[in-house]
């Protein structure tokens, strides 16, 4: 297959279309305005909406869901679009919740997906977690996807998720090789749990890369809500400190242009 097609519909919502698939991850088409609660006194507001309407994106095989329980990651609109799509992929726990046609992941398992006319793809959940240690309670379930197929060039594409650096985040560079990383960034903080993040800063986004080494890096999920504590300018900032192979990697989608990606 030849370059993969990538669009970035804003937040963590991206088009990933390759052979003719078209694979959408954490689908959040709500209008901006709205106040959403997370749970344990946490809450936000949205503050900017998606560049496509959910009823303008086209045929979806495959929706990537990250987890279900945040409002960030899947909104009314989003889970509207659900039965509509081929296949879901998401957690155990998101899968029970979801129904239909959703398949839970434990992190390292794989799942097979098949087509009349289009190449096989692979699945791989990968870990994540979504805070410091012992925050499942308050934040939930949440897993990364790695996407591999036939005749890649320089790795997987890999979707990390929501999810702090950690251990089961490193395994990733160790298990995997990684040609292009999407990654959700934004540092994450509320008011209620203090100074600990809930999603990577641009600081452990580099770190992480140095360990990837991936051809190409896609930042998102770092703007667009409230409770986002570092936007794109701090994250330019701390790629701009990175070694050369990681400055040289990264690429600012723009929002709602499909963007060819060598993987």
């Amino acid at each position: 297959m030849g370059d993969v097609r990538i669009t970035h519909l804003g937040g963590p919502t991206v088009l990933v279309e390759v052979g003719g698939w078209r694979l959408l991850t954490d689908p959040t088409f709500d209008p901006p305005g709205r106040r959403y609660r997370f749970g344990w006194g946490t809450a936000s507001r949205k503050l900017t909406g998606p560049t496509v309407p959910a009823a303008a994106v086209g045929r979806i095989d495959v929706v990537l869901l990250s987890h279900d329980q945040h409002g960030d990651n899947l909104d009314d609109a989003g889970r509207a679009l659900l039965p509509a799509a081929g296949t879901v992929v998401t957690t155990p726990g998101g899968a029970r919740r979801v129904g239909g046609r959703a398949h839970g992941l434990a992190p390292w398992s794989d799942l097979r997906l098949r087509a009349a006319a289009r190449p096989d793809l692979w699945v791989t959940a990968t870990p994540a977690r979504h805070g410091p240690p012992l925050s499942r309670p308050l934040a939930g379930a949440v897993t990364g996807f790695a996407l591999h197929w036939a005749g890649q060039r320089h790795g997987a594409l890999w979707i990390s998720g929501d999810t702090v650096l950690y251990g089961g985040v490193r395994e990733v560079a160790r298990r995997l090789r990684v040609g292009t990383a999407v990654l959700h960034l934004g540092g994450v903080r509320f008011p209620v749990t203090g100074p600990v993040r809930y999603s990577m800063t641009g600081r452990q986004a580099v770190e992480l890369c140095r360990r990837l080494r991936p051809h190409t890096v896609l930042p998102v999920h770092y703007e667009g809500w409230r409770h986002f504590r570092e936007g794109r300018p701090a994250a330019e900032r701390a790629f701009a400190r990175a070694p050369e192979p990681v400055r040289r990697a990264v690429r600012w989608l723009p929002r709602g242009e499909p963007v060819a990606v060598e993987v």
